[in-house]
């Protein structure tokens, strides 16, 4: 196989990393938020299970999850699951886990802020919801942005574990390509990988500056 051959393969693979990324990211930082607002919640019972899922979520693998999600429809309930599902049981393993990380960042984050500037919203006669998301959430996301930025770098990485259900991302298809007796689709694979993550550092990093005038 020659080498443009080899990279035209790595790039489709690398398409379908993309996806996961993309897809995991729009999905698990809302639902990050939401699970944080019930991890912080009055309620015992609200606060209690949100509590317990993001300890499962953090505290088992990542692969076994995907396992679990991908074959969990058949044998629990009796669901014949075909090839089409596996990508779709890795964009909700992987929004599922990422929003049980993101809820834990959004946390710190917004209980780290002064109980001042809710009572100084609350006299200017903004509302609860008007002094969160106008006042009190850009400023969480100044402060949780490196937190943040550390999660999706490793996201970049963890899109390799859909090999787990051979959904054909750019390991998976290097793997496939590295069996045929060469070591230069994994070093292709790495260069690739290097490169996506360095994209999202730099963006990252100047998001982090637009952000400096919350000091």
């Amino acid at each position: 196989m020659s080498i443009s051959q080899m990279m035209k393969q790595l790039m489709g693979g690398m398409g379908v990393s993309i996806q996961i990324f993309v897809v995991t990211l729009v999905f698990s930082l809302p639902l990050g938020l939401l699970i944080s607002f019930g991890r912080m919640s009055k309620n015992p019972v609200i606060r209690n299970v949100t509590k317990g899922y993001i300890s499962i979520m953090r505290g088992t693998p990542l692969m076994l999850q995907l396992m679990v999600v991908y074959f969990g429809p058949f044998y629990l309930f009796g669901i014949r699951i075909g090839n089409s599902y596996r990508l779709w049981a890795v964009f909700i393993g992987f929004v599922i886990n990422y929003a049980a990380y993101f809820a834990e960042i959004y946390r710190s984050g917004i209980q780290s802020m002064p109980m001042g500037q809710y009572e100084a919203a609350r006299i200017l006669g903004y509302s609860r919801t008007q002094t969160f998301f106008k006042i009190i959430l850009p400023q969480v996301i100044k402060r949780i942005l490196p937190s943040v930025t550390n999660e999706i770098i490793t996201l970049v990485k963890d899109t390799s574990l859909a090999f787990t259900l051979s959904v054909m991302e750019m390991f998976t298809v290097a793997k496939a390509l590295a069996a045929k007796g060469t070591m230069i689709p994994f070093v292709a694979a790495g260069i690739f990988y290097y490169i996506f993550n360095l994209i999202v550092a730099l963006a990252m990093e100047m998001l982090e500056k637009k952000l400096d005038y919350y000091r």
